[in-house]
């Protein structure tokens, strides 16, 4: 009997665009529509806050970084703090 081969799932890489410094929906959404969807976020201040309305927060660092070429299915670690953060 033969044995079949699992369907390839072909992962493309692709340059993660730059979104420090826009506020934390804009950059999920660039993020997204560059074919990126496994995102995660932290209150970059440490405190631990959950970021629940994501308007009110601006990215201030993101893993990997703008331009860094990684497949679709590599996570994207968005750190952000409030815009009323100093």
């Amino acid at each position: 009997m033969p044995t079949l081969a699992p369907p390839s799932a072909s992962v493309e890489a692709l340059p993660v665009p730059d979104v420090v410094g826009m506020n934390h929906q804009e950059a999920q959404d660039a993020l997204q529509a560059a074919g990126f969807f496994y995102l995660a976020e932290e209150d970059a201040t440490g405190q631990g806050r959950l970021l629940v309305s994501d308007r009110n927060w601006v990215v201030v660092s993101q893993d990997p970084a703008g331009g860094a070429v990684v497949p679709q299915t590599q996570k994207i670690l968005l750190r952000s703090k409030k815009k009323t953060d100093p």
